[in-house]
């Protein structure tokens, strides 16, 4: 089944398309009461599931879909050590009848991705740990080769799902935003902040935002995405994440048969824009500014993590101190489930190079 706000415009797209039911949504839009210097309210993503919510669970609606038509027994999620991406796929993929697995490569330590860890490495079904990241497209090769001499239906998806397919959840996702100005839940946004990792949010939004605009939901102009670096260039440079955009928006051209769908590199240009400055050291690497956000933000309800949310949070609340004028959005992309509980035993049976990560 589409999304609602995919549906509504893009019906020909079910021929095509099956997201698998795993989110609660449209997920709310609240205003940050209490912070100086703008109009800011949070998109609550953060809630997309009881299960475990995040910006993850949209991507993965329509990636395990995809793997439950391709007749897929087992769905891997790929990525570092901590990855949400890599969690959300362990906990929802068994949900709709696939196992969940992962490859996984170490990153530097955290306690977000120690938690995150624990339960990716003690809930997947299938767990490979890869010495170092470049090991990945190895890891991918060899397990799709073992499981066709198994007879075993496999289904790989990138880190993040970052692939044109991948990104329909937030195409749907920025039209969900403009529905909800039309109903009346926040003014037109001037800006919208998300953290960029592995890109597949950023370039979904792109085509999502400016297809409300298009459409006439909610937007006159779409607003200007800032996505606000928490891996490095060239993973998160400009020219990766609208070059994806583009793909998506052709895609989902061919697959619904609507020529609207589609835009021009120039277009989504003129209203993108990448935030650099708050990535610190690196990927996985605290910050002050990113611990200062979080001392902010936490009071009003949110919850936030050192290596994507305090980071994209820190890039907000840099521009509304600075006075940006007009409604502001904050995508809240960090699960605020609790996380479920670890069997020590389990914990116990990790190779020991995952021990070690889980102990720092």
């Amino acid at each position: 089944m589409l999304p609602a706000s995919l549906e509504s415009f893009f019906p020909a797209l079910a021929r095509r398309v099956e997201f698998a039911s795993l989110g609660v949504f449209p997920t709310p839009v609240e205003r940050l009461a209490g912070l100086a210097g703008g109009d800011a309210y949070v998109k609550r993503d953060d809630l997309s599931s009881p299960v475990y919510g995040g910006n993850k669970v949209r991507t993965l609606e329509v990636l395990l879909g995809e793997a439950l038509r391709e007749g897929a027994r087992v769905a891997y999620s790929t990525g570092a050590y901590g990855s949400n991406h890599a969690l959300a796929t362990a906990l929802h993929a068994p949900r709709i009848g696939l196992e969940g697995g992962a490859m996984l490569f170490p990153q530097p330590p955290s306690p977000a991705a120690s938690e995150n860890l624990r339960v990716t490495a003690t809930r997947a079904t299938r767990l490979v740990d890869l010495a170092h990241w470049s090991l990945l497209p190895f890891g991918i090769a060899r397990e799709r080769l073992a499981a066709r001499r198994r007879g075993e239906g496999v289904f790989v998806m990138v880190p993040g799902g970052a692939t044109p397919l991948g990104a329909f959840g937030y195409v749907a996702a920025g039209l969900e935003l403009g529905l909800q100005v039309a109903e009346g839940a926040l003014p037109a946004p001037r800006a919208v902040y998300v953290g960029v990792g592995s890109t597949c949010t950023s370039a979904g939004l792109l085509i999502g935002l400016g297809l409300a605009a298009r459409l006439g939901v909610g937007f006159e102009r779409a607003p200007l995405l800032v996505s606000v670096r928490v891996t490095p260039w060239p993973v998160t440079s400009a020219f990766r994440i609208l070059g994806l955009a583009l793909r998506t928006g052709a895609l989902l051209r061919a697959f619904s048969g609507d020529a609207r769908a589609e835009f021009s590199r120039a277009e989504l240009a003129a209203r993108f824009r990448i935030e650099a400055g708050f990535l610190g050291a690196g990927y996985g690497r605290p910050t002050h500014a990113g611990a200062a956000a979080r001392a902010r933000l936490e009071p009003l309800g949110l919850t936030l993590d050192t290596t994507y949310s305090e980071k994209s949070a820190a890039g907000l609340l840099a521009a509304l101190d600075r006075g940006t004028q007009g409604p502001t959005v904050f995508w809240a992309t960090k699960s605020s489930a609790p996380l479920p509980e670890v069997d020590p035993a389990a914990l116990a049976a990790l190779p020991r190079r995952l021990r070690a990560f889980i102990a720092d």
